[in-house]
């Protein structure tokens, strides 16, 4: 007769994550996502370009759509500022900006202590949220950015960087 021992084994994964605000939110996003962040810089306008496309930018030789993420959240403008910045981030095979408030920091927090967002979340469009990290004195929003933009969004993409 042969016995089983069970070993009970904590989750110890961690998530890395480049925290940021928009509005008075604090949201993160996988950092293996994130290529680089940069400050506002001059963006050219693109006629035609679907309503959450700010413009586009000449990033060292080649032509990224930047994404204005509060107008994508059904959030209010804002005008940009010191601490407004570009994320670049890599989604499905394409390089793509999002317009953020601020960036905070990069943190790193175990995936034990994230859970799946509540039903009914407002003022944002719960498809985007991934999960709801509980950090010690506040909430981290963590955003899907694959979910930010549908096929067809791809596709008017497309059209703008052409």
């Amino acid at each position: 007769m042969s016995t089983v021992t069970h070993s009970k084994t904590e989750s110890t994964e961690l998530l890395q994550l480049v925290s940021f605000k928009i509005a008075n939110e604090e949201f993160g996003v996988d950092i293996l996502n994130v290529q680089e962040i940069n400050k506002m810089t001059t963006i050219t306008k693109v006629p035609n370009a679907p309503e959450f496309v700010e413009g586009v930018i000449n990033l060292r030789g080649r032509v990224i759509p930047i994404i204005d993420l509060r107008t994508r959240l059904k959030l209010e403008r804002k005008e940009h500022d010191k601490d407004t910045r570009i994320i670049v981030v890599e989604i499905v095979g394409r390089t793509v900006g999002f317009i953020v408030d601020a960036v905070k920091e990069v943190l790193r927090i175990p995936m034990n202590i994230t859970e799946a967002p509540p039903e009914l979340v407002t003022g944002i469009d719960s498809e985007f949220i991934r999960a709801v990290g509980k950090l010690e004195d506040r909430l981290l929003i963590l955003i899907d950015l694959e979910k930010v933009l549908s096929s067809s969004d791809h596709a008017q993409l497309q059209k703008v960087q052409s």
